[in-house]
């Protein structure tokens, strides 16, 4: 079933094969392309987070736990993955400076049904779907499991875990340990 929204988080180069990339990021980029030309071809609204950071990132409280440079603004590994970014050519975009955005309710609108994939399952996607789950009490929210990827395989199944408390339904949980189609 198809959300009124989908909001993919930090589908950016160097989560997928960059700085803090993985095998497992690398293989969920051709389901999220295919899950954006769905939403895009019923017509729906896709949203997409851009982590960003600044020269002083590794003087910052994040750069200070993650001493690995990522996602400087306007380098190539804050890119979003070409493909991905044709395949969604028209989103919104929204830039965010730490693991969650917190202007959801301003950059959309209310929304009965919100679907989430992207990255990293541990940090950004569960940071996002709990401050969605805050702003939009009512709505319903899913994450496709199949369509995100934690640091660690173990991190994104706890991640999964902690989304599911909060009433998250999560969806292609069986299939979210696939490296390929």
């Amino acid at each position: 079933m198809i959300a009124d929204i989908l909001i993919i988080v930090d589908m950016q180069n160097d989560f997928i094969d960059g700085s803090l990339g993985s095998p497992e990021a690398q293989a969920i980029v051709p389901r999220v392309i295919k899950k954006a030309q769905e939403y895009k071809a019923a017509g729906r609204r896709i949203c997409a987070t851009y982590d960003t950071h600044y020269g002083n990132y590794l003087k910052t409280h994040e750069g200070r736990y993650l001493p690995v440079e990522h996602c400087i603004s306007g380098s190539t590994g804050w890119m979003m993955q070409m493909d991905l970014f044709k395949a969604i050519s028209g989103a919104t975009a929204v830039e965010k400076n730490g693991f969650g955005f917190t202007d959801w309710y301003d950059a959309i609108p209310v929304h009965k049904s919100i679907e989430i994939v992207g990255l990293c399952t541990d940090i950004c996607v569960v940071s996002n779907a709990l401050m969605l789950r805050s702003e939009f009490p009512e709505a319903d929210i899913t994450v496709d499991a199949s369509c995100c990827a934690g640091t660690t395989p173990e991190r994104h199944r706890a991640a999964l875990e902690v989304m599911k408390s909060c009433h998250i339904d999560i969806i292609n949980e069986d299939n979210s340990d696939e490296r390929s189609e």
